[in-house]
């Protein structure tokens, strides 16, 4: 039996990642469930929207806008209603336009599909393609579209269960430069890089990232995808309770005032 693949994204059911997801996704299956936003939701990260109607509507076969939602919902619609009598097994999220790493994993629309696949029962993989903000906002899809396929039956052949999904980019440089894949752990830096900028509007500003924190640990995503050009690959956990401190905390905190 085929795979069943459902692909959602956070910058519209209309981007060219979303193509280029579906020519990856035709590589592996005929199975195929396009459920997206109907428009950008990039730093929507796991947002549902709770107490306003969300509106279904269908774009083209097996084909699905989602008025207003995330992408989050998007996988909801898809995993629990859309293919509710025959669950996917898989949950591709992208390809975003432009890279996910580090810390900025927590705010992306892109990884918070990958992590809803997979509590939902599927394997979840987040794909993006980087970009050059500094010289060349243009996205070149090519990486994405020579390695994409490979990386997801890599990731699917050695997958352990469904405790954890995968955040993938793709290196903005020729393809003959790749130099191979990396599973390396997400950058931490020492505080988020979201800031206050200034818009043109003296009333009005942006949050934006306005430059990549220093120093970058060179055994992680940033580095290996900036600077080795590697196809950076990053296990998540979605176990979010540091067990490590929870062992060690356990008992060992107490109320004042003899409260018992």
């Amino acid at each position: 039996m085929s795979l069943r693949i459902l692909i959602t994204n956070d910058d519209g059911v209309d981007a060219p990642g979303i193509a280029v997801m579906r020519e990856i996704a035709g590589e592996l299956s005929d199975d195929i469930w396009v459920i997206a936003p109907d428009g950008n939701q990039s730093g929507a990260s796991h947002r549902f929207t709770f107490g306003r109607e969300l509106r279904l509507e269908q774009r083209g076969h097996r084909v699905y806008a989602v008025h207003g939602g995330s992408p989050a919902d998007c996988v909801v619609a898809g995993m629990t209603h859309l293919c509710a009598e025959r669950l996917p097994d898989l949950v591709l999220s992208g390809v975003n336009n432009g890279q996910n790493l580090g810390d900025i994993i927590n705010c992306s629309g892109t990884a918070a599909g990958a992590r809803e696949g997979a509590l939902q029962g599927a394997l979840g993989i987040a794909m993006s393609q980087a970009v050059d903000y500094e010289t060349n906002r243009e996205v070149d899809w090519r990486n994405a579209r020579r390695f994409g396929v490979d990386v997801v039956r890599a990731i699917l052949a050695e997958a352990d269960g469904r405790e954890t999904y995968f955040n993938v980019n793709f290196p903005h440089c020729p393809p003959q430069e790749v130099t191979g894949i990396r599973v390396v752990p997400a950058q931490r830096f020492s505080r988020s890089p979201m800031r206050y900028y200034q818009s043109d509007d003296p009333e009005s500003f942006f949050i934006a990232i306005p430059e990549t924190p220093a120093p970058l640990d060179a055994a992680r995503d940033f580095h290996v995808l900036h600077h080795e050009n590697a196809i950076a690959v990053t296990p998540l956990a979605l176990q979010l309770s540091d067990m490590a401190t929870a062992a060690r905390l356990d008992g060992r905190l107490s109320l004042g005032g003899g409260a018992r």
